[in-house]
């Protein structure tokens, strides 16, 4: 139930249910409602194609959403809020029956919620909006983010004891949503999503209106499939990590050698001690065609009859873990662009770039391979590799030379891309191309590509001076970054008084997300007493601070600014945990220094930490990380 001055707009399924369809209603509060016809329109199509899958049932309840997640206005929202909102109804609507119809017998089985309502979640917006091309994007943001968190000794196995609530809100995170759903879809994929979906109709049926575990899924499927589907999946769930698949080549055949991954590149002995089943998924000519099918089962193995001219390992990065080729192979690869699926491009730059900082490659061979790339056209690959290359340009900030190298490599890499995709939408432009767009020219602004940043300027004089076409809702971010950047107080008082006062429903959000790249100190300081004021919701918090973090610039003074605020920090987001956790993680896990490593475990020594404990390991982890990778490539 809730309470308020609201309206509501309704349509209805349009299959029946007991003979009529169901009713299925977005209220808002007033004035709003017709923002809400995208989602509702989500809200019906996602319920008839579930019930097709899952079978039906009576979707009672109400579901609540933040306003960025539900409403979209046609007229003045970006259009990847569109993307966002169709996922995110799928996904809490899959709870219906993840979660509501069955649901987990203890909070240590969360991912068969979580895990199950994101993978679905996705399969729904693929069914939907088939232009979206979701599954590449689930590989640069659903793969990408559980691998970040699962190379850490401080992850956990995707069914985790927990003891008290404390440790139940720690969980809800990148391992039991997006681990989850990344070994779902690489079990799907192994079964044929056909049989998957028969066999999770059939959990579901046998546990309607009560408790499941992980074991009765794997009954339920085994049974669907013929095959035993607990013996090769429990050390996906049960174990903490994922494997790294070693190449060695020889004329004919390679070795392949499977060993857990860390990001510190440390892994001792004992910490090796797990045999995970991985698809290996061979993409080669008919020759060796078929290892395709083939799993390793053992630590190493020897595959026979390889194709020397083009092979690649994990088709479609549907396995989830990283390859480390020898690094010819890599570079080869990148030549061969044309035989690789968008998956696999991402794979290829999100796997060199890990093994990178980790030590098992070279920043130097990942580097040769995006080169080969910057003709790239698709937006999914793009964005891997300016998110690769970012982080490595955010671990290398405070050293000048590299920064300065670093800064000039991306602005080669971008520059033809953002001149030929230019400003301005052509008819009938597609989603993906519009993102790309965006994407590119906020990287080549953040470069300092002269042409970009003089036409950012000239835009946004125009928009703050009340031409609002001026800006297209695509790139009012990229242009109100670049900005922010450039301008110095006058454009950081600008996009502020367009926080206030803006009516778009994503407009605050893009507005904080902006306000973060300010360059000095001083401004630093006054955004984030403007962000733990009362003209920001708690919610919201975290989107400058994310922001923030990713600035080098700005990235000491919010650190310092923590310091010297805690009880004001602390005050304001530890009304529920799960939102002090995640602010903390995202405001410090940036850092590439032993130095700030020890200085932040120092702080929180004498703290309470319960509820966020778990994060600020991971936050230690990440740290020296990067800090390992920093000193190991500055000797070079």
């Amino acid at each position: 139930w809730a309470f308020g001055d609201l309206e509501c707009v309704e349509d209805f399924t349009r299959r029946k249910y007991n003979g009529k369809p169901i009713p299925v209603r977005i209220y808002t509060t007033r004035g709003l409602k017709e923002q809400a016809r995208f989602g509702l329109k989500n809200a019906w199509q996602v319920v008839d194609y579930f019930s097709e899958s899952h079978g039906a049932m009576e979707n009672w309840g109400l579901v609540t959403y933040r306003t960025t997640a539900i409403l979209f206005d046609e007229q003045h929202s970006a259009a990847r809020y569109k993307n966002r909102v169709a996922y995110v109804v799928a996904h809490e609507l899959a709870h219906q029956w993840f979660g509501n119809l069955v649901t987990m017998d203890w909070w240590s089985e969360l991912w068969l919620n979580e895990g199950f309502a994101t993978w679905v979640g996705w399969l729904a917006i693929d069914h939907l909006y088939p232009e979206f091309e979701v599954w590449s994007q689930f590989v640069t943001e659903a793969v990408q983010t559980a691998q970040q968190l699962d190379s850490l000794r401080a992850s956990h196995p995707i069914e985790v004891p927990v003891k008290d609530a404390m440790e139940i809100d720690q969980i809800f995170d990148s391992i039991s949503y997006l681990k989850g759903s990344s070994v779902i879809r690489m079990l799907s994929n192994h079964l044929g999503v056909e049989v998957f979906l028969r066999g999770v109709s059939d959990y579901l049926k046998a546990h309607a209106y009560g408790n499941a575990t992980t074991k009765d899924l794997w009954t339920a499927l085994s049974e669907a499939s013929g095959k035993d589907v607990d013996t090769f999946m429990d050390p996906w769930i049960r174990k903490l990590g994922f494997p790294v698949l070693t190449v060695a080549e020889e004329p004919g055949q390679m070795g392949v050698r499977q060993s857990r991954f860390l990001l510190t590149g440390d892994v001792k002995a004992e910490e090796d001690d797990v045999l995970w089943w991985i698809p290996l998924g061979l993409k080669s000519t008919h020759k060796a065609a078929g290892a395709a099918t083939k799993a390793l089962t053992s630590k190493e193995a020897t595959i026979r009859d390889v194709d020397e001219a083009f092979y690649k390992l994990n088709a479609d990065q549907i396995g989830f873990y990283r390859t480390n080729y020898p690094p010819a192979r890599l570079a080869k690869l990148g030549a061969q662009s044309d035989k690789l699926s968008t998956e696999d491009r991402i794979g290829l730059v999100a796997d060199a770039a890990a093994l990178a900082i980790s030590g098992d490659g070279t920043t130097a061979g990942l580097f040769t391979f995006m080169s080969e790339l910057s003709q790239e056209k698709n937006y999914a690959v793009w964005s891997q590799m300016i998110a690769s290359l970012s982080n490595i340009r955010s671990v290398f900030a405070d050293n000048e030379v590299v920064a300065n190298g670093l800064k000039k490599f991306t602005l080669k890499l971008v520059s033809a891309a953002t001149d030929d995709i230019g400003w301005d939408a052509k008819a009938n432009e597609d989603y993906l191309t519009g993102q790309l767009r965006a994407l590119l020219i906020s990287t080549a602004g953040g470069a300092g590509h002269t042409p970009t940043i003089n036409e950012a300027k000239r835009r946004f004089q125009r928009y703050i001076s009340g031409e609002q076409e001026a800006i297209h809702p695509n790139l009012k971010l990229s242009i109100l970054r670049i900005n922010v950047a450039e301008g110095g107080k006058e454009a950081y008082q600008a996009v502020k008084d367009e926080y206030l006062n803006t009516t778009s429903i994503d407009g605050k959000e893009i507005c904080l997300q902006a306000l973060g790249r300010v360059q000095t100190t001083e401004l630093v300081n006054e955004f984030l007493r403007f962000q733990f004021s009362d003209s920001v919701k708690v919610q919201d918090v975290h989107s400058g601070s994310i922001a923030l973090a990713a600035n080098p610039k700005a990235r000491d003074a919010l650190w310092q600014y923590i310091k010297d605020h805690w009880d004001v920090v602390h005050k304001k987001l530890s009304g529920n945990f799960v939102v002090l956790d995640r602010y903390l993680k995202s405001s410090l896990q940036k850092f590439a220094s032993y130095e700030k490593e020890k200085e932040i475990s120092r702080f929180f020594q004498d703290k309470d930490t319960k509820g966020f404990d778990r994060g600020l390991v991971q936050v230690s982890d990440t740290v020296l990380g990067n800090a390992n990778y920093k000193a190991r490539d500055e000797e070079l």
